[in-house]
């Protein structure tokens, strides 16, 4: 049984990070469709279908980086969890913070998990394949909503 393509926002403002990112998941056969957004204003406008994402999909699961411009990876993660439509998709914190607290406020915030991103190129990889092989190939996610 093939299981069905996920939707997937890839909120990250480091172009060589997402064209990174991008690869491995082309590599791995990753089975998703990956949008990019480059900052927390459009994060937040491709959720909400705001501007020119009033078409966008609802992602089944969310990388999010902290450092973003605009406004920050936190924001978006807080306000995400604050919106009832759209606090019970998964989201995978990637970043390159290896701050106490900011493992702390994520995880009270609801993120799923908190990776911080190596900075050796081999490492990095190695990282987002684990990312691949857990959350899409093991984790079962809920079924699309049911159009009336």
């Amino acid at each position: 049984m093939k299981s069905r393509k996920l939707s997937v926002l890839l909120v990250e403002d480091s172009r060589a990070d997402a064209r990174l990112i991008l690869e491995v998941f082309k590599e791995e056969s990753v089975n998703a469709d990956v949008t990019v957004v480059r900052d927390g204003e459009e994060a937040m406008d491709f959720l909400l279908k705001r501007r020119s994402f009033k078409g966008a999909p609802t992602p089944n699961l969310i990388l999010l980086d902290l450092n973003l411009p605009k406004k920050d990876g936190r924001e978006v993660l807080s306000e995400i969890k604050q919106n009832t439509h759209l606090n019970g998709i998964p989201i995978i914190i990637l970043t390159t913070s290896q701050s106490e607290d900011d493992v702390a406020n994520c995880y009270k915030l609801q993120a799923s998990c908190f990776v911080t991103k190596p900075i050796d190129l081999e490492k990095f990889v190695d990282v987002i394949r684990s990312l691949d092989e857990f959350w899409f190939s093991a984790v079962k996610f809920p079924p699309e909503p049911r159009v009336c």
